[in-house]
């Protein structure tokens, strides 16, 4: 993969800022953990709780897209976000009856996003978003199920809410225990609400063209950093996550993001 300027710089700048906050986090995580450590906050919570659906929904339209903008009609097009939606709606019901918090955050991030983006898209072509679907699909692909999941097993490092009483289990990213404590449950390393919190990253890629000082361009930017900071966040204020948990999938999501993007936009250009 050949990268033009601007894409190889920013690369270096990520990889350089990896390299030293893997290196701080490797050495101050457990501080840092103790130190953010409120359990009871309310925000954090939510990022908690909820903080994963967002990244559900934006699946969610990403395959609704794909399948139709296989159709040529318009409204055939939308048939598949619709059920998608209806699908959603249906984990949101279950939600009630069993009182299941996971389907509440799955249906509900499902059925909001897909809402939102039939609202705003009513009388265009979903063709024109193909594209942009495949990166968030493939990012969604190898970040959260491939990294993510395979990572946190083959490491096993153990969570901060779950260390002993005198942290003797803890342990730095660089020397994590093995994939026999992945198999036991301790799954810190890395993070996968931040991974998910991530998913909207490519949005990025559909204000490239417009100029840093575009209020769309400065408010898409903003919302979509502050939602995965936001996210990373409250997974060490809650204790479920250390500071380099959230670095290396926030590394991760860019990382991908820039190689999809060469491959699906700068090489077709």
């Amino acid at each position: 993969m050949k990268l033009e300027g601007s894409l190889k710089k920013l690369l270096i700048v990520i990889i350089i800022c990896w390299i030293i906050l893997a290196i701080i986090f490797g050495f101050t995580d457990l501080e840092i953990s103790k130190a953010f450590l409120n359990r009871e906050s309310t925000w954090a919570n939510i990022g908690k709780y909820y903080g994963e659906g967002p990244g559900y929904g934006i699946i969610a339209v990403s395959i609704g897209i794909l399948i139709g903008s296989r159709e040529d009609d318009l409204k055939k097009q939308r048939i598949a976000l619709n059920v998608i939606f209806i699908i959603g709606l249906v984990f949101l019901i279950m939600a009630g009856v069993f009182g299941n918090l996971w389907f509440i955050t799955f249906g509900g991030g499902i059925s909001i996003v897909v809402l939102i983006f039939l609202l705003f898209t009513r009388d265009k072509d979903l063709k024109e978003y193909n594209t942009i679907a495949t990166v968030i699909i493939w990012l969604a692909v190898l970040n959260p199920l491939i990294f993510v999941q395979i990572t946190k097993i083959m490491c096993g490092r153990v969570r901060f809410n779950d260390l002993s009483p005198g942290y003797s289990n803890y342990t730095p990213w660089f020397l994590p225990p093995g994939p026999l404590s992945g198999i036991q449950g301790n799954t810190s390393f890395p993070s996968g609400h931040t991974a998910m919190g991530w998913m909207f990253l490519p949005l990025l890629i559909g204000v490239r063209n417009k100029e840093w000082k575009d209020p769309v361009r400065i408010i898409v930017t903003i919302l979509i950093i502050g939602f995965g900071l936001f996210l990373g966040v409250s997974r060490i204020v809650t204790g479920d996550h250390f500071a380099s948990d959230i670095l290396f999938s926030t590394v991760a999501a860019a990382i991908a993001t820039i190689w999809l993007y060469q491959k699906y936009y700068k090489e077709k250009a």
